[in-house]
């Protein structure tokens, strides 16, 4: 179990940190969580500019008035042994791959011993993690190790540990109440009723809590992320919308064919026998506030979204497999329990090369033509600077310079690198980006460097 964790810490790490090394680690979001932990460990507020000054609220901009994420505070330390961003993508790694020695016990628990091996590669291989290892750093990286913890302390009958990680769910994101609310849905299905109602409850209040004031007071927007226009202006509104028109909210999740593909590849990796346990009403919350969005990146299966349900879901396969083999009476039955573990992992296995860990494979991944020319723009910026890198290039800057995202809206930083050949959020092409290095330098700004599309600008 030791050496699938750790052989999935290192695939993990190796793909967040090559994309870093090879200019292809973004500055939204790497960047944003860098500047946060960096504050953090400086004892200072968990200003973020990069992002404060994108939506034009200025320098001073805290993270938590973004996503509410106080648990960031949790990798300041590291940052005093290594201050940068490929301390966030290792922390990320070991995180997300920290949750197997919860879900090996469970399924042991469950299942048996060589169960437990095949359900934890299947794990270590599942796509969601891929995603989400691929895709920078994000908050998601807590999750998985505090619902593993949350599922696996509750079953063995260790209350107290789990009603911790249910907490420390609330401070990963926002929005982590709704699943704290799955969670007591679940735990009164199971017959813990009492638990169950004061979870709800508990969830509930912490997501009005969050939203409702917390964001606010910290000078963000309670509006920021309402994806739900289509259903109200706010979530009462929402509610009642759904209310009068329950067949349509019901369709709602199945409206469009990224939702659906999503759907299927969240349950498909179980065989769907998650479909069977109550463990999957943990997740369903969750769930259902990406699909009722109108956000069609939190549908799909490209992002990290998925990642915040995948060990639900997997326990549940396991504990839906259980409850088969009971109403089978077929519980002692231990071929058909390493069966389904085989095939888990096979199907795991197979999905592999459609998403992120395929790449680990292909030399082409470990190349970048460019690479060369961006770290010599990136060594043309001095240290201590404030500095408008394109989405790329913000990254290999963050340790040395306060860096802000290079869009078409000049900020007045003193410092500007550019690439006007390859397409960069949050332009609309590559054509647009070099009418802005032009607009640049009509406003004053010297070209001090230029290499395959790399252009370093210093404001005169």
């Amino acid at each position: 179990m030791g050496a699938i964790a750790l052989l999935a810490a290192v695939a993990y790490g190796v793909l967040g940190l090559v994309k870093l090394a090879t200019f292809r680690a973004t500055t939204f979001d790497l960047v944003i969580v860098d500047q946060a932990v960096r504050n953090y460990a400086a004892l200072r507020p968990p200003y973020i500019p990069v992002l404060g000054m994108f939506h034009g609220r200025g320098m001073d901009y805290v993270q938590l008035a973004d996503h509410f994420s106080p648990i960031y505070a949790l990798l300041a330390p590291f940052y005093w042994v290594h201050d940068g961003p490929e301390t966030l993508i290792v922390a990320q790694a070991l995180l997300l791959a920290a949750a197997i020695p919860f879900i090996w016990l469970f399924t042991r628990r469950v299942l048996g011993l060589a169960p437990a091996y095949l359900v934890c590669a299947a794990y270590a291989l599942a796509w969601p993690v891929a995603q989400a290892a691929a895709f920078d750093v994000h908050e998601v990286m807590f999750v998985p190790l505090l619902t593993a913890i949350m599922i696996e302390r509750y079953h063995a009958s260790r209350v107290l540990p789990a009603g911790l990680a249910m907490f420390a769910l609330l401070l990963v994101k926002e929005d982590m109440g709704l699943m704290v609310i799955g969670a007591g849905l679940c735990l009164f299905v199971m017959g813990d009723r009492l638990r169950g109602v004061l979870s709800v409850a508990f969830g509930a209040g912490g997501v009005l809590l969050v939203r409702g004031l917390l964001i606010t007071f910290f000078g963000g927007d309670s509006q920021d992320f309402w994806a739900y226009g289509h259903l109200g202006p706010d979530i009462p509104g929402a509610v009642m919308a759904l209310l009068r028109d329950p067949i349509a909210g019901v369709l709602l999740p199945f409206s469009e064919e990224a939702k659906v593909d999503t759907l299927f590849l969240l349950v498909w990796p179980t065989l769907l026998l998650c479909l069977l346990s109550p463990l999957s009403l943990v997740a369903l919350p969750h769930v259902l506030e990406r699909m009722l969005s109108d956000r069609a990146q939190w549908w799909q299966a490209d992002f990290q979204y998925s990642a915040f349900t995948v060990v639900i879901l997997l326990c549940a396969g396991v504990d839906g497999l259980a409850r088969l083999l009971r109403l089978l009476k077929r519980s002692d039955d231990a071929s058909l329990k390493l069966a389904w573990s085989a095939a888990a992992c096979v199907v795991a296995l197979t999905l592999v090369p459609k998403f992120a860990l395929d790449q680990l494979y292909h030399p082409a991944f470990y190349k970048e033509p460019k690479a060369v020319a961006a770290a010599e723009a990136v060594s043309r910026v001095p240290a201590g600077v404030t500095v408008e890198a394109v989405n790329s290039v913000g990254p290999a800057l963050t340790a040395k310079a306060t860096v802000l995202l290079w869009s078409g809206q000049s900020k007045g930083a003193p410092w500007v690198v550019a690439d006007t050949t390859r397409w960069e959020f949050p332009f609309g092409s590559p054509e647009e980006q070099l009418a802005e290095v032009n607009e640049l330098q009509g406003q004053g700004y010297v070209k001090v460097f230029e290499r395959d599309g790399y252009v370093v600008l210093r404001r005169s």
